[in-house]
């Protein structure tokens, strides 16, 4: 036998009913928090220094790929394989 019960309630009913704590307020202060340091970091910055803050990491990573690359075949060449030509 098999039956289904359908139960119409809003997510603070079924929060409430489970017996999960309220965690809204504490959601809205952190909230606030992050949105509030967020604007004192925007605040500090100029656009253009954010951008080449931004663009010096993109940079450095690649570079780090590049050179990553470089070793590992001049390793496998150094290691007496030969490139496929």
């Amino acid at each position: 036998m098999k039956f289904t019960v359908n139960v119409e309630c809003s997510p603070e009913e079924a929060r409430r009913f489970i017996g999960l704590p309220d965690v809204t307020p504490i959601n809205e202060m952190l909230v606030q928090e992050m949105g509030k340091r967020m604007e004192q970091n925007v605040a500090l910055m100029s656009p253009e220094t954010m951008m080449s803050s931004w663009m010096s990491i993109g940079t450095q990573a690649q570079d780090a790929f590049l050179r990553l690359m470089s070793s590992s075949t001049a390793g496998a060449f150094g290691a007496g394989l030969k490139p496929d030509r």
